[in-house]
């Protein structure tokens, strides 16, 4: 395997910003917890997009709530064991890294395994290659066959072999080439998209680029779906140049790790202010989502705070008024609270 593609100013410049942001995550003094969090709601957010991608209903919702261990009425039953299958899968990765290992087809299909058990009556035969031939469709169309059965042992054992010993190929592109191979091998009946976006994301957590957890990147291939499936089919209509698919996947790392960074540089923002002017808890947290929602209402903050009493929660937010840290507008009984920016 010698994957072709050119890099382009436009990838190299996705790749800069992309380290930018590798950097900038390095060095930011973030706190422990609210990285503990943001990367627990990214995990809900790829396991919900990655999903939602092959067909899932599930709302964002339902999802966090099947997370939290709760129900989601009216699911659709294979929904639901295919989001909570995700997180096994992750699991399975996050253990894999921290134990150095090299990846293997055995962990591949030990990913693909996790993710589609005991789905749909196991019809994609869980860790498994496929026997036969399979198609790619669009709204019902075929639109790809991929190679014979009995050339994916072969094809897999080829990429594995290639990133497992790739150094000249920046690590980012590594896994972007690895997740469309996958893709384009198409090794499993069924289930994979799903591993080929987890295997990219374990390419990534293995050569230093974890980016603390933070990025879903399913989460933009979901807002786009077309643009996604041509990034991946113009590799085909271009003879097997992968530089398209490369300039949209940094694309989308690089449009995710500067989510990232502006959510980091709050979060720095909010702790500088809390300190500084001796913050209680409940202001803190108001202040945090003012910075990233734009505005707060009381109301948004007795959601957060549901056994606190409404007087309380005021009190809190005249406080930031008082000391000039935020603004209310609106009336009375719709007031709402926007930052200040000249506070800091």
């Amino acid at each position: 395997m010698k994957p072709v593609f050119t890099i382009t100013n436009k990838v190299a410049d996705r790749l800069r910003q992309i380290d930018q942001a590798r950097g900038f995550l390095a060095a930011a003094k973030l706190s422990e917890d609210w990285i503990a969090e943001m990367s627990r709601k990214a995990l809900i957010r790829e396991a919900h997009a990655t999903t939602h991608i092959e067909g899932s209903q599930l709302s964002l919702e339902q999802a966090e709530n099947l997370f939290a261990g709760k129900q989601a009425p009216g699911a659709d039953p294979d929904d639901v064991r295919e989001l909570l299958n995700y997180r096994k899968a992750f699991d399975l990765v996050a253990d894999y890294v921290a134990g150095q290992e090299p990846i293997t087809e055995g962990l591949i299909r030990d990913i693909h395994k996790r993710l589609v058990e005991g789905v749909r009556g196991g019809s994609a035969e869980p860790g498994t290659y496929r026997k036969v031939q399979n198609y790619v469709s669009q709204t019902g169309k075929a639109v790809y066959t991929p190679p014979p059965a009995h050339d994916v042992p072969i094809l897999m054992r080829e990429m594995v072999e290639w990133f497992n010993t790739e150094t000249d190929t920046h690590p980012v592109l590594v896994s972007g080439i690895a997740q469309f191979q996958l893709v384009h091998i198409h090794p499993f009946i069924d289930g994979n998209g799903r591993t080929s976006r987890l295997l990219s994301t374990l390419c990534l957590y293995r050569t230093g680029y974890d980016f603390k957890h933070l990025f879903t990147i399913s989460e933009y291939y979901d807002r786009d779906r077309l643009a996604f499936y041509k990034a991946i089919q113009g590799v085909r209509d271009s003879g097997m140049d992968m530089t398209g698919w490369l300039e949209f996947y940094t694309d989308g790392l690089s449009t995710q790790m500067q989510e990232v960074t502006d959510k980091g540089t709050r979060i720095i923002k909010r702790d500088l202010l809390v300190q500084k002017h001796g913050l209680n808890e409940r202001q803190a947290a108001a202040l945090g989502r003012i910075l990233d929602f734009d505005s707060l209402t009381v109301r948004e903050l007795e959601e957060k705070f549901p056994n606190v009493n409404r007087r309380t929660l005021q009190r809190d937010m005249r406080g930031l008024v008082e000391i000039g840290l935020v603004s209310s507008e609106g009336a009375t009984n719709k007031l709402y609270y926007r930052f200040k920016e000249k506070t800091l």
